[in-house]
């Protein structure tokens, strides 16, 4: 892949991976932006999508004061793996637990992202997660962290064959752990990724300690002979009276041409930009000022990584193939469901429409769409509560 340095692991299929963007690559990226040409305003602020005062002082940021290679550096110190699955190189973040004097096995957790989002995400939840006595909590709480980037997102290439879809990829996922070495295994995923973890724990129950996300099931079976309850009337008809404020219209651009809006967010990194801005803004929780949310320095971590892969168009791939993904059967699987303002009118009887044991449910936190970056203390607490009864289970089982 290009940008990429290698080396090869013991296993053929599992391979050592280190970040190494060319510096004409980065070169390139600073003199686009240097040399941005702003587009002339149709709204004004934020009503119109990305604010273009807004993009022009990030856009200078990005050229001037941002340094990739400081982040890259941070990268590199973790373990990384391109790791063959099905004919596709999975970029794998993967970190063990620290060993504790007991030897307790540590759970393995894989954790999967969504759009626009990428392993970035992940990073504040990495060191508390699998040294927790290090981070104020207790070391039986380790887990054995694995952050795979979806297919034809950042250094994931795309699938070799077949949709881009939520339950090819839990396919893939499982593929995935086994080459790891992992039998049984948690899962937690938020937007694209929650649908993926549904899938897991739908599909492969037998192989899943529990399954996690903030984002539920939105669209169940509804079984006629299950009433819906007066909390479920209420939810579903706020819901379709909320569906003509909501913006949508991204998602059906990149469903039905993506080709066009990649030409130019692939062309202009000014442009690609704005067109992530907006949905970390819109999707946060943060009021409106989306600095006090996500820094920007992360952001243009996740922008970045978007440029210098090329890979805005790929990810597309899962809005244009969602009409081939099955419908959902039963998550039978245990499941820790929590929820953001975003989705602080669900019901848990409409949950358990879809998953149907739940052990545990929590009501709606601070904390938008991408809560591992904007709350991570709340969804470390929440991980560490759900799977903490699992251990014992596990302990048994080596």
């Amino acid at each position: 892949m290009s940008g990429t340095a290698c080396s090869v692991g013991e296993m053929e299929d599992v391979r050592d991976f280190t970040i190494s963007i060319p510096d004409a690559t980065l070169l390139d990226l600073r003199e686009r932006l240097e040399r941005t040409r702003f587009a002339r305003p149709i709204g004004s602020e934020w009503d119109g999508g990305t604010d273009p005062e807004y993009l022009a002082r990030f856009v200078s940021s990005w050229a001037r004061d941002y340094d990739w290679r400081n982040s890259e550096a941070t990268l590199n110190r973790l373990p990384q793996r391109l790791v063959r699955v099905s004919g596709t190189d999975i970029h794998v973040i993967h970190v063990g637990a620290r060993p504790t004097s007991d030897q307790a096995p540590a759970l393995p957790l894989i954790l999967t992202h969504g759009w626009p989002s990428s392993f970035f995400e992940f990073l504040p939840v990495i060191g508390p997660l699998t040294d927790p006595a290090a981070h104020g909590g207790d070391a039986a709480d380790a887990f054995d962290v694995i952050i795979p980037s979806l297919p034809g997102f950042g250094f994931s290439s795309r699938l070799a064959a077949g949709p881009t879809e939520p339950s090819r990829i839990a396919e893939l996922w499982v593929e995935l752990m086994d080459k790891l070495g992992y039998g049984r295994f948690g899962a937690y995923g938020g937007d694209i990724g929650s649908h993926v973890t549904n899938f897991l724990g739908a599909r492969h129950a037998d192989r899943m300690i529990g399954v996690f996300t903030h984002h539920p099931n939105l669209h169940p079976d509804i079984d006629p002979a299950v009433p819906l309850s007066p909390a479920e009337e209420r939810y579903l008809r706020q819901r379709g009276e909320d569906r003509g404020d909501t913006d949508d219209s991204y998602a059906a651009i990149q469903a039905a041409r993506p080709d066009s809006l990649a030409a130019g967010l692939s062309d202009s990194p000014s442009g690609l930009a704005a067109w992530l801005i907006e949905k970390y803004r819109e999707w946060s929780d943060c009021d409106g000022r989306l600095d006090s949310a996500i820094d920007r320095t992360t952001l243009m971590d996740i922008i970045t990584l978007y440029w210098v892969t090329n890979s805005i168009s790929s990810s597309f791939l899962p809005y244009r193939d969602d009409a081939a993904s099955p419908s959902l059967p039963p998550v039978t699987a245990p499941a820790g469901l929590i929820l953001s303002p975003e989705d602080a009118a669900y019901p848990r009887e409409f949950a358990a429409r879809t998953y149907r044991d739940i052990r545990l449910w929590r009501g709606p936190e601070a904390g938008g769409h991408f809560l591992a970056l904007e709350r991570p203390d709340r969804l470390i607490r929440d991980l560490r509560d759900f799977y903490r009864p699992f251990r014992a289970t596990l302990a048994e089982r080596g």
